[in-house]
């Protein structure tokens, strides 16, 4: 039975859909921008959408805001400013509360992005994803490798310090010596956060259509571990399977989510999931996910679903693993609102396997489990459930 005595912390998400181009890698809910963007339009129904989820939340204060897409510097500053006037009207964010915001090299302004700093937009997640040019171009990016560089220092030059550069390896015909490059040219930029994670084909995208060639698994292999190895040489500390971070510079929102944290998303396609401690419920809700039909709707919801209590620590053990300090017993608790004692026999057997080790009230991937977590996880799946064919929070690299 779940018990809530304490909630767990809650962020806000919201989405912004349009993008220059759709990359034929993502599978996020974007879609290129064939017009003028209908900012005022999206912007009123945004906060709309937020008032509408407001009973939820009442009383409680937001630790962190993501702004995601497409590409959210596509807005303008003015759009941006009417957005954020709005949810701090109607929200209670934190004093130190982290607002990240997604943005691309080929979308910065100078002008502009001092405009998003001081609208109190306190960290950037820019999506390098490579130098190369030759790489960036099978990727379909719009920037070339100078504009990512430029992009950096315009950003440090409008007032941010706190910055996140997506990089991606296991790229299309690309070396380990190019993969090792990109990034070095990362560490050179001196971001205080970068994601590097392997190109995956993921389903309904054009990759996944027309599979590029991409480099043989143990190259790959060679690729993820000196890549990782060169980070933790400068500073950069692995704190999660694709996130590394200089000292006290961790991604708060996406903790957040690792840690099966609390979170309200607003905007076409936006998921939310919310802890009720009256009722003893966890309910999942998603938006309408297309943004016409979503802007036009007198009801945002495009669907809702409650977790069951077993389902919850399941879904808790296969995001908190990802993280290399694990979890502690107290946390699992106050975000599940369940105990571990039903699943002591999956924890020895991992115990046993030296996948999971275990310091007190402490549990954590050993750095076997760490390399090869499907195994571990797949512990604690149901003997029913395909081999990790169970739903996970649906942001995972975007940092």
């Amino acid at each position: 039975m779940r018990t809530f005595t304490d909630l767990p912390p809650l962020s806000l998400y919201i989405h912004l859909p349009w993008c220059v181009k759709k990359c034929p890698y993502c599978d996020f809910n974007s879609h290129e921008q064939k017009a003028s963007l209908p900012e005022n339009e999206y912007v009123d129904a945004l906060l709309s959408d937020l008032a509408a989820d407001m009973p939820h939340i009442w009383g409680r204060t937001i630790s962190s805001v993501f702004i995601g897409g497409g590409t959210p510097s596509l807005f303008s500053s003015n759009a941006l400013h009417n957005l954020f006037s709005g949810v701090r009207a109607l929200t209670a964010l934190q004093p130190n509360v982290e607002i990240t915001m997604e943005a691309n090299p080929g979308t910065f302004e100078q002008e502009k992005f001092v405009d998003f700093r001081k609208l109190g937009i306190n960290r950037l997640s820019i999506g390098i994803q490579s130098f190369n040019d030759t790489h960036l171009t099978t990727l379909g990016r719009i920037h070339g490798g100078s504009e990512a560089a430029t992009a950096v220092e315009i950003a440090k030059q409008a007032g941010f310090d706190d910055i996140n550069l997506d990089l991606m390896f296991g790229l299309p015909n690309q070396s380990e010596a190019e993969a090792l490059a990109d990034v070095q040219q990362a560490i050179d930029l001196a971001p205080t956060h970068i994601s590097y994670y392997e190109l995956t084909l993921e389903p309904n995208t054009l990759f996944a259509k027309y599979p590029p060639s991409l480099p043989e698994d143990e190259a790959r292999w060679t690729i993820h571990n000196n890549g990782i190895a060169l980070l933790g040489q400068h500073g950069y500390e692995r704190y999660e399977i694709s996130a590394f971070a200089q000292k006290n510079k961790r991604c708060k929102h996406n903790v957040n989510y690792w840690l099966f944290g609390d979170y309200v998303g607003i905007g076409a396609g936006a998921h939310s999931k919310i802890s009720f401690a009256n009722t003893a419920d966890i309910q999942r809700r998603w938006k309408i996910k297309h943004p016409a039909r979503y802007m036009s709707a007198a009801n945002y919801v495009g669907g809702e679903n409650s977790i069951a209590p077993e389902d919850s620590a399941i879904e808790f053990m296969m995001n908190a693993l990802r993280l290399s300090e694990g979890f502690s017993l107290p946390v699992f608790e106050q975000h599940t609102g369940m105990t571990l004692h039903q699943w002591q026999h999956q924890i020895d057997a991992a115990l046993e396997k030296n996948l999971l080790e275990q310091d007190g009230l402490h549990l954590r991937a050993t750095p076997q489990g760490f390399d090869f977590l499907n195994d571990l996880l797949e512990l604690f799946m149901p003997q029913s459930t395909a081999k990790l064919s169970y739903p996970v929070i649906p942001i995972l690299k975007k940092q």
